[in-house]
């Protein structure tokens, strides 16, 4: 398989979020047969669902990958539960790290493990000012020019919060 673009949208608020986003870009690095393109700066935004929890911090990465779809989730899941994630019923609920496949090159895969396009992330302030942050003339695989998304969103408290983690 050759490689792909795809990009990777992070989050946590929980047991220090902006060094949880560093740690995670550092072992983004570590993932076989997969390469860290790029990094947007880490934002500040208001939770979605429940209130009474801590803000988050998001961003965005371009990983350039051989890997298939779900080898790549399983890669971003290990790191998940590395960093003290514990999945749990809750939607939207706090968490130590959220790592999402966003965009997996052209493709459109659907399944109950994997939905991509990520199928939030066109209404998403937190994930698409990152986005354009680092693939600003991106189209999404319907056709959706990044740019006119972002006039359709409003940044809703969105804060830069540090440059992106090397």
């Amino acid at each position: 398989m050759s490689a792909v673009l795809t990009y990777i949208g992070l989050g946590a608020n929980l047991d220090e979020p902006v060094l949880q986003l560093q740690q995670a870009v550092a072992a983004l690095k570590n993932i076989a047969a997969t390469e860290l393109v790029a990094v947007s700066s880490l934002y500040g935004s208001k939770p979605m669902g429940p209130q009474d929890q801590p803000d988050y911090v998001n961003a965005v990465a371009a990983l350039r990958t051989s890997l298939s779809p779900l080898q790549l989730l399983d890669a971003l899941q290990k790191i998940e539960l590395e960093q003290g994630r514990q999945r749990k019923d809750e939607r939207w609920g706090p968490r130590t790290l959220d790592l999402d496949i966003l965009l997996f090159g052209e493709q459109t895969l659907n399944s109950e493990r994997l939905t991509v396009p990520h199928y939030g992330m066109k209404s998403r302030e937190f994930v698409l000012y990152p986005l354009a942050e680092i693939a600003a003339d991106l189209v999404l695989p319907d056709g959706d020019h990044l740019q006119a998304l972002l006039a359709k969103v409003p940044l809703n408290g969105l804060t830069v919060l540090a440059p992106a983690p090397q």
